[in-house]
């Protein structure tokens, strides 16, 4: 007598379940479409987000949380920033996307205020969700006495990222203005900046803030050139490369700047707030870099599985970011009902402290994937009917050589 068939166990139906959702998003995918434009701001979204949780701790001390940073404590660990500062490889991606963006929208006739509105709705839509709910926490946390040096530390990482969306927001809306405006200009603009408040030490405290600005506008009017089809060759992408590599050598070797390229909390000079020459001559290396493996990235592409997972990350890009760090602080004020926990809320000052961090990183995963399901729909809209196209799915085009750049 035959013996009835096995069940199929669980797990391998939700493997192939997996495999064949990945599948579907392969086929329906244009075959136009430059998935390696996708794979870098996915990276550059996780890059970011991967170095917040491991530069940023919050200590627990006299009764309260304040922040603190293993940069402080082990300068040695500055090369971690140079991986996991990936800023300019997003606003090079920005540039590129609102450029074609524009002149798709120009070729069908549409406005530039329906399109700068197209745009920016997807864009800030998430931002209402995370205000609401920290003016309901910090108004709970200050009802029921929380200190006020807490209030500010958990608020000030919450919100961290606004200024993030903020400038990409105010660059997307000149695209118009930038689109072929050459890197060299803002770049001038960044350098005469720092030559004035660190070379001559002079002009206003708020002289450097202009580099906020200026300094995200270089990779921005990159990526609007490679739009352009005129960073097409390797040579460009190794000259930015290797001239962006070997400008930073030299400004933090031998002009003083830090090497981290993250702020560390009781520097006297951050690279990042506000931008400084260094921070703007190492994003030129990280484009560079970035336009080098475009052809590795969109063989990466194809394979369904890999396409699947940066689908997914793009989907909920904006979520990601504004959310990780209130992931971490979930996490944090959780563990404290178990006491002071290794790597969670003792002083970075060891490489211990690294080794418990890095176990930490699944948990922050985990809350932050919470906070993807529960916040997601504020940056995806309602949902479509079933057989409409996805207005999330933009196609980006590679770049046809010209008989001008053959």
């Amino acid at each position: 007598m035959a013996e009835p068939p096995l069940s199929t166990p669980a797990p391998h139906r939700a493997l192939r379940a997996i495999r064949r959702g990945a599948h579907r998003v392969d086929a329906a995918t244009p075959a136009s479409r430059d998935r390696a434009v996708d794979a870098l701001r996915a990276a550059a979204i996780l890059g970011v987000v991967l170095g917040h949780w491991l530069v940023t701790a919050l200590v627990a001390a006299d009764g309260g949380l304040h922040t603190a940073s293993p940069l402080q404590h082990m300068p040695r660990l500055a090369p971690v920033s140079w991986l996991l500062q990936t800023l300019a490889v997003f606003f090079l991606v920005g540039g590129y996307a609102a450029t074609r963006s524009l002149n798709t929208a120009r070729a069908k006739g549409e406005s530039y205020g329906g399109w700068l509105r197209a745009r920016l709705t997807r864009l800030l839509r998430p931002v209402a969700a995370l205000l609401g709910l920290w003016t309901v926490a910090d108004t709970v946390l200050l009802l029921t006495g929380t200190p006020l040096a807490t209030l500010h530390t958990l608020l000030k990482l919450a919100l961290s990222p606004l200024w993030f969306l903020l400038v990409l927001a105010a660059l997307t809306a000149v695209t118009p203005l930038v689109a072929r405006l050459n890197p060299l200009w803002p770049l001038a603009v960044v350098l005469h900046v720092d030559l004035l408040r660190f070379g001559l030490h002079l002009g206003p405290s708020w002289l450097g803030w202009i580099n906020l600005a200026a300094g995200w506008l270089v990779p921005y009017t990159l990526g609007a050139a490679w739009a352009r089809g005129e960073l097409h060759t390797r040579r460009s992408a190794w000259a930015l490369l290797l001239g962006g590599t070997a400008a930073t050598a030299v400004l933090v070797g031998c002009a003083g700047y830090p090497a981290s390229m993250v702020g560390v909390p009781g520097s006297a000079v951050s690279n990042l707030n506000p931008p400084t020459l260094a921070a703007v001559t190492f994003g030129l290396a990280q484009c560079g870099l970035a336009l080098l493996l475009r052809d590795r990235l969109r063989r990466a592409m194809s394979r369904p599985w890999a396409w699947a997972a940066v689908v997914l990350v793009n989907l909920s890009a904006m979520t990601v970011f504004l959310w990780h760090q209130t992931a971490l602080m979930a996490t944090t004020a959780t563990g404290l009902l178990a006491g002071r926990l290794p790597g969670l809320h003792t002083p970075p000052d060891s490489p211990a402290w690294v080794a418990y961090r890095l176990a930490w990183l699944p948990v922050f995963a985990l809350a932050l994937t919470v906070c993807r399901a529960a916040f997601r729909h504020h940056e995806q809209g309602p949902r479509r009917p079933r057989h409409r196209p996805s207005r999330v799915v933009h196609r980006h085009l590679p770049p046809k050589k010209t008989p001008h750049h053959a």
